[in-house]
């Protein structure tokens, strides 16, 4: 083979080189690049767990009614809150003995809502409407002496996956399978007729 075309063929290995090398270094600058952005979408991820753990919730209360019940959703649970008349309230004390923790001693509640009626007020209760036996969402039954529950019914909850029952402060019946009350958020009333759920003393404390 002549000195030119040694040279040519040396030309093309060189070319071919440079291309290799060209398409190394771009692939391992891409590669460098996706380590460098894989931080900032770390960064993004606590404020999205954050919004999922859901902000505080905001509720007018100034159109709930007595006996009626609304469902809102803080941080993927139901809340249940509802208006209770003071006939209602004035009752809950008399089947205490028919309770499995009647002064809620062994069930999760805010301090300000460890008291008979369980609520900061006692016309508005407000709970988490999630069963403390495997989580199903107990159904109202607030009618006392209902047909399906009996004459002696108070008023309350049945858990319709399996039969727990609670009453209008959300305290479980004995015979049923959930051990505990069910439990309530931590919630405020910045004014009369609103309702803050997922805020109060202590966590507006933490918060500052």
């Amino acid at each position: 083979m002549t000195d030119a075309g040694t040279m040519a063929n040396d030309e093309g290995v060189d070319q071919s080189r440079r291309k290799f090398l060209t398409v190394a270094t771009s692939a391992t600058a891409a590669v460098g690049v996706a380590f460098a952005v894989t931080p900032f979408i770390a960064s993004w991820n606590p404020s999205e767990r954050a919004r999922a753990l859901g902000a505080p919730l905001l509720i007018d209360l100034s159109k709930l009614e007595l006996g009626q019940m609304i469902t809102p959703v803080w941080r993927k649970q139901p809340i249940y809150i509802f208006r209770r008349s003071p006939e209602i309230v004035a009752q809950l004390a008399a089947h205490d003995g028919r309770l499995k923790d009647p002064k809620s001693e062994d069930s999760v509640q805010p301090t300000y809502a460890d008291n008979e009626q369980r609520s900061r007020r006692a016309d508005v209760a407000v709970l988490i409407g999630t069963c403390t036996h495997l989580g199903c969402l107990p159904k109202q039954h607030f009618e006392p002496g209902d047909a399906l529950l009996g004459t002696d019914w108070p008023g309350g909850f049945l858990c319709p996956c399996h039969g727990s029952r609670f009453d209008m402060a959300g305290r479980v019946f004995n015979g049923s399978p959930a051990s505990t009350n069910l439990r309530i958020p931590p919630y405020s009333f910045p004014t009369d007729n609103t309702l803050l759920i997922g805020q109060d003393e202590t966590t507006a404390q933490g918060a500052a």
